[in-house]
């Protein structure tokens, strides 16, 4: 995990409070965005299907949270999971006790 891409996605994940890896046309990606946006809380959004090596930051995202699907959500440094776990969390108010 020494590629450029790798750099990139710990540097995002230590930079922001909250970043999210997910494709534009992606319906998950959607609602795991909606409640960072209903909770005014600023979010690096990086959309993957955007970047030339959208591909290879997917396959370092794979091996950091075991998983290549986005949503890939990180809180403080964190990942706290994918589109249905953000409506999950956010439903039951857990989402919101990150930013009190």
């Amino acid at each position: 995990m020494d590629s450029t891409q790798a750099q990139f996605v710990r540097d995002t994940i230590s930079n922001n409070k909250v970043t999210i890896f997910s494709k534009s046309y992606c319906p998950y990606c959607t609602m795991a965005k909606e409640p960072f946006r209903k909770l005014k809380i600023e979010t690096m959004i990086i959309e993957l299907n955007d970047r030339k090596d959208g591909d290879a930051i997917q396959s370092v995202l794979g091996e950091m949270t075991g998983a290549r699907t986005v949503p890939r959500v990180f809180i403080n440094g964190k990942f706290v999971g994918g589109g249905t776990d953000i409506k999950r969390m956010f439903e039951t108010g857990t989402l919101q006790k990150y930013f009190e």
